[in-house]
């Protein structure tokens, strides 16, 4: 499979002082993970990506019960972000294969999801605006991040392994696939994200919506029962 070609220059400029505190808030969350990490891309994207799979659950389960409430469409909002957050799960779970987490690592993991759930749950209730805001500007970081990723394998600083077997399964990539390939795959799955809650911030907020970058395709995730039925 061919990963989708994205615009790596894409950069939403804050309207307001909402949107200076959301990309400042973002700044500051990278800067945490450059010092913590440095160049370990791989134990990187296992912290990362457990924080990246909370926003979409959120969104999708506040909007929901506000449809219920107002007996109201979602316009395709819930199932979009569920489909975000079960992307972004997928990501860990590739990255967990690559990587090898250790214990204390691990404990990272746990506490940022909870500390990060909590806080967004409660941005969410405030302002959903801001809060996709957030999540555009962590995309953006995201697609940097995995540029760098990428330098760093063609360099040679890291090493190109064959890519697991479960992102092989999940984005039909080749047998012979390696870690380059899966990076530049969920590069393209950041941009994508990356544009979307960029573009459902610009809705709530009146302005007009950009392009959205392509969701490279990938298999439909189903339960164990479903598929021995």
């Amino acid at each position: 499979m061919q990963s989708p070609a994205i615009d790596l220059t894409v950069h939403h400029q804050p309207k307001g002082a909402a949107d200076r505190v959301a990309f400042g808030f973002v700044k500051l969350l990278r800067f945490c993970a450059d010092t913590f990490f440095a160049k370990r891309y791989g134990h990187r994207a296992v912290v990362l990506e457990t924080v990246a799979a909370v926003p979409g659950m959120v969104g999708a389960t506040l909007n929901h019960l506000k449809c219920l409430r107002r007996m109201c469409d979602d316009r395709g909002w819930i199932k979009t972000l569920m489909d975000e957050a079960e992307n972004e799960r997928m990501h860990l779970m590739t990255f967990i294969e690559v990587a090898k987490p250790t214990l204390f690592e691990r404990f990272v993991v746990v506490a940022a999801q909870w500390v990060f759930y909590l806080f967004f749950f409660g941005l969410y209730l405030i302002s959903p605006k801001t809060a996709h805001r957030v999540v555009g500007y962590f995309e953006e970081e995201a697609v940097i991040s995995y540029t760098h990723y990428l330098a760093e394998i063609d360099e040679g600083r890291s090493e190109n392994v064959p890519a697991p077997a479960i992102a092989k399964a999940y984005w039909n990539l080749p047998d012979d696939a390696t870690l380059r390939d899966v990076v530049e795959v969920v590069r393209a799955d950041e941009a994508h994200h990356r544009d979307v809650n960029h573009d459902f911030a610009n809705e709530l907020a009146g302005l007009p919506q950009g392009v959205v970058a392509p969701c490279p395709p990938h298999v439909t995730l189903e339960p164990a029962w479903k598929q021995a039925a």
